[in-house]
């Protein structure tokens, strides 16, 4: 069997987890950050949407640019600007400095999650692209469990200050492990036109639009919902996260071994009877038991549908399969 960890493979998908932390760690702790400067919850959309919007409209740029330029640069630029929209939140103030901030964040998260995204397709081993995939996007999912409870609890503890030096530090590391690990080298072709889409791709991304709203919606008001039925809303998102962590690398297998459809229909079944049960729960059994499922399905079929992306295009277009799928998650997220 064709080796799926290799040094590059390794490096790639701790860099990604690092970045993933300090990300998730300002997750639910940014709107407080935000209210505490004096900006009400009516500004609040401006400011966290920023990020997203930027995030939108620059991966699809950067993924005409890596299959032309190479990976490896862009990979460093994107996670510096990240590191440094990290630092400059202990300098925050007032509406307009925030926007600006959010708007440079989302365009350092968006070169460097697109560029490590499409990288680790290059050094993936295409008979196992399933499985690496599933595996690579524990690195999303284990950093998704663990930085949010850890980023409020540097908030209750200690201070914003100390959670923004943390992030920023965690952004660091992930530059530190970028500069140690090797990517293929692909030489700059100046006289290849730069392509940013590949209609080849739309349908599948629509798909992906879809799944993530429902994901954009859930962790905006499961918190809401919870409350009216006295159950705790972080207890729903640790299940959630530990079904998708055990799920991803297991589905990845069952892709490789048959195809992506034989995963991506029963998972998105799956997704579909896990919001039915939560819509209709009023209890905590129920919440649960849409949270194991809802992990089940999305972290089946979030991986798998990225697999079937990077398929549908020829290889010298892996930068515009990547950012293809990262937008349709964004924008997703965000519509959601």
């Amino acid at each position: 069997m064709i080796r799926l960890w290799t040094k590059s493979f390794t490096g790639l998908t701790l860099t990604m987890f690092f970045l993933c932390f300090g990300f998730y760690l300002l997750l639910p702790t940014l709107p407080l950050y935000i209210q505490q400067l004096g900006i009400g919850e009516s500004q609040l959309g401006f400011v966290i949407g920023g990020f997203t919007l930027s995030a939108v409209v620059v991966r699809p740029i950067i993924g005409g640019l890596l299959d032309r330029f190479g990976r490896r640069f862009f990979i460093l630029a994107g996670l510096i600007l990240f590191a440094m929209a990290m630092i400059l939140y202990n300098w925050a103030s007032g509406l307009l400095f925030l926007i600006l901030l959010r708007i440079f964040h989302g365009c350092g998260w968006a070169v460097s999650t697109t560029s490590i995204g499409t990288s680790i397709t290059d050094v993936i081993p295409d008979q196992r692209r399933g499985e690496g995939m599933g595996w690579y996007g524990m690195s999303m999912s284990v950093s998704m469990a663990i930085g949010p409870i850890i980023g409020m609890w540097m908030v209750q503890s200690y201070s914003f200050h100390r959670l923004f030096v943390l992030a920023a530090g965690l952004s660091v590391v992930s530059i530190l492990i970028a500069l140690r690990t090797k990517v293929p080298l692909m030489q700059p072709d100046n006289k290849r036109r730069a392509v940013f889409f590949d209609r080849s791709v739309l349908t599948i991304s629509a798909a992906i639009v879809f799944l993530a709203l429902t994901y954009g919606g859930i962790t905006t008001f499961l918190p809401l919902f919870s409350a009216t039925i006295q159950v705790n809303a972080g207890t729903f998102f640790l299940v959630y996260a530990i079904a998708l962590t055990l799920t991803r690398p297991v589905a990845g297998k069952l892709a490789d071994r048959y195809n992506e459809a034989s995963i991506i229909i029963p998972s998105l079944m799956i997704t579909i009877i896990a919001l039915l049960i939560l819509s209709f729960s009023n209890g905590s059994p129920g919440v649960m038991t849409s949270a194991v499922l809802y992990g089940i399905g999305f972290g089946s079929a979030q991986p798998t549908l990225q697999a079937a992306t990077l398929s549908l295009v020829s290889s010298d277009k892996k930068g515009v399969a990547t950012a293809s799928f990262f937008t349709a998650m964004d924008l997703g997220i965000g519509l959601g």
